[in-house]
């Protein structure tokens, strides 16, 4: 079946070819065939519609009334063809369907500036479209194919994912501060002072939180969860407002002045790697594979 609507295909354009020069042999040789070729395909259509698409008038091929319609149809349908064939082309570059990335927002503030400027010039013909969420969402998108590429934090287990790690950052702790301040030292803070603590945390269903409660649990802590925030941003505004400590990623600390401190705690470390994730298929687009390798060189470079 396909193989004949194929062929209905190849008519269509063989007939136009021979509108256009009114001539089958200059339509045979402008398509790299014999003229009995295309006769052959002329008659085959001529057929199938049951009706008669060229007369003759001495040296001359004459379409016919019901021709000329046919050729309106033909233009119209092989432009969509061609039009469908651009669109899910295998080139990166002619790609225009919108391509769907996810990312966290702490490292679309912190990382991905720079990068997604570049991108965006480098495939200008592609309408990129940024969505913003945690992992978990992130992973169930892309399973989903909501979204095209991902940018995760692991460690996140799900054997229907192609990863590309990226690149390690350090999760610090935070300590209010009751004066302002600057710097980026990061000082260490021993276990025994998170025990009397209160957090303010990811909510559970991050993996983030389950990698600090891990953390906490390793040294025989059990945290005293008092607020639970999806954005870090807002994290941190309450810790400088004095309701607890928190577990950060280092990318977000650092800058500016601010009313806490850092913290490594004594003799341990945490820290979560990013990586772009794509779902596993064997019919990937060619986009999201030049994207995860662009962005792969981009944000190695900022290592």
């Amino acid at each position: 079946m396909l193989y004949n609507k194929a062929m209905e295909f190849r008519q269509l354009e063989l007939f136009l070819a021979v509108i256009e020069e009114s001539s089958v042999t200059r339509a045979a040789d402008r398509n790299h065939l014999s003229p009995g070729a295309v006769s052959l395909q002329l008659h085959s259509l001529a057929n199938h519609l049951q009706t008669e698409l060229f007369i003759r008038r001495g040296k001359h091929l004459v379409p016919t009334p019901a021709a000329l319609r046919l050729a309106d149809h033909a233009r119209a349908v092989l432009s969509q063809v061609r039009q469908i064939e651009q669109e899910f082309s295998g080139d990166p570059l002619t790609d225009k369907r919108p391509f769907h990335f996810a990312t966290g927002a702490s490292t679309l503030i912190h990382r991905l500036g720079a990068p997604l400027r570049k991108l965006r010039k480098k495939f200008p013909n592609t309408p990129i479209e940024i969505t913003v969420s945690a992992t978990e969402e992130m992973v169930a998108g892309l399973l989903d194919r909501r979204f095209d590429l991902a940018l995760i934090s692991l460690p996140f287990a799900n054997e229907n994912l192609d990863l590309i790690p990226l690149y390690e950052e350090e999760l610090l702790v935070l300590k209010p501060a009751p004066q302002r301040v600057s710097g980026a030292h990061i000082g260490i803070i021993q276990p025994a002072e998170l025990a009397h603590a209160s957090f303010l945390l990811y909510p559970k269903r991050s993996n983030m939180r389950t990698m600090i409660e891990q953390f906490l649990r390793d040294m025989g802590i059990a945290p005293r969860v008092i607020m639970e925030a999806d954005d870090t941003e807002a994290i941190k505004k309450a810790v400088e407002a004095g309701f607890g400590y928190s577990v950060l990623p280092e990318s977000a600390l650092r800058r500016g002045q601010r009313f806490f401190h850092l913290f490594r705690v004594q003799g341990r470390r945490l820290a979560r790697t990013q990586a772009l994730a794509m779902a596993k298929t064997d019919r990937r687009r060619s986009l999201t594979d030049a994207v995860a390798r662009f962005l792969e060189a981009e944000l190695a470079a900022k290592k």
